[in-house]
């Protein structure tokens, strides 16, 4: 994936590279950038988290037509956490800070936050084949599907807790 901080940059305005010329302001111009850079790449990220709960949907579809009932609460608890999950990917905290915050996130710690959510994406990446291979267990390998219910939960878990250590780890409160 194309590292989107330099995109925004690139496609500053006038007025936007002009206030990186502006003194005291060009600080405050480069975090609002990487904090929008941030942005669309969790967008991105929410994106294909979408996809994966497409997949678990469509799995559960199969899985009732065929009166697998015994699978659908396993696989209804995966959606709703990936949905969960999707929906703190969107809204996540940017690394804000005010005039008078407890914590200061400079452009250092920005950056990090964006090389956290960048990585995040291997994470995406094993969800969705742990997602590929309940699909294929649902379509003709019935014994395998509660193996990958599992997998794709714990897929699931490992995500939620990296997701969340992003701004533990930026504010330097992770213990």
């Amino acid at each position: 994936m194309a590292d989107i901080r330099q995109r925004v940059a690139d496609d500053q305005g006038i007025l936007k590279k002009i206030q990186t010329f502006v003194p005291g302001f060009r600080g405050y111009r480069l975090r609002e950038d990487l904090r929008d850079s941030d942005r669309m790449l969790r967008a991105q990220l929410a994106k294909k988290l979408e996809s994966i709960q497409k997949d678990l949907e469509n799995c559960r579809d199969i899985l009732a037509k065929r009166n697998k009932y015994s699978e659908l609460d396993n696989i209804g608890g995966l959606i709703s956490k990936m949905k969960e999950i999707r929906g703190k990917v969107s809204h996540a905290e940017t690394g804000y800070s005010g005039l008078v915050a407890d914590i200061e996130i400079k452009e250092e710690e920005l950056n990090r936050l964006y090389e956290f959510d960048a990585n995040m994406l291997e994470g995406i990446v094993l969800l969705a084949r742990q997602a590929e291979a309940l699909k294929d267990a649902v379509g003709f390998d019935q014994t395998e599907v509660g193996k990958d219910l599992i997998s794709m939960g714990s897929g699931l878990n490992e995500f939620k807790e990296q997701f969340s250590r992003r701004m533990r780890v930026i504010e330097g409160t992770e213990v």
